[in-house]
């Protein structure tokens, strides 16, 4: 690691601490040459997922994209930005797990149906009605059919 002020490569650490998470190592350093210190943080380099779309194309993923699907399905619905932050964090875990470079655009279309269909049965269809392309009213009718032979009584 150069330092940032005399541009010598010999330094040595002095106190290594992990963050909150324990995704990034702080480290600070002492130069040998003007004794300077210094802060350096250190963090696993994350190779990005590419998405593969029904048309063939490949995209970057980008989490702002699923979050703004997952608000509109969700509008006026009792879901906190938490619940739908936290069922963002785990999917995007298990995408990582996956350890795919590249993951079709249905794996992850799937996974929010799922997900949205255990939190919310309106926020569900409203998902499924844009991610299946409903094209008319029997495809919203067959799909609440669906759901409502899925729920135990209670």
């Amino acid at each position: 690691m150069k330092c940032p002020y005399c541009s010598e490569l010999e330094n040595k650490v002095i106190d290594s601490r992990l963050s909150k998470d324990g995704n990034v190592i702080r480290r600070r350093r002492e130069c040998l040459n003007c004794e300077r210190r210094f802060t350096t943080y250190e963090q696993i380099e994350e190779v990005p997922i590419m998405i593969v779309k029904k048309d063939g194309r490949r995209e970057e993923y980008n989490r702002e994209k699923v979050a703004s699907g997952l608000m509109r399905a969700c509008e006026k619905r009792n879901i906190s930005v938490n619940t739908l932050e936290e069922f963002l964090d785990n999917m995007e875990r298990d995408l990582k797990e996956m350890g795919e470079k590249e993951i079709p655009s249905s794996v992850i279309g799937e996974k929010i149906m799922i997900g949205l269909h255990n939190l919310d049965d309106v926020a569900y269809v409203r998902f499924a009605s844009v991610y299946r392309e409903f094209k008319d009213v029997n495809d919203f009718f067959s799909e609440l059919k669906t759901l409502l032979t899925e729920q135990k009584p209670t």
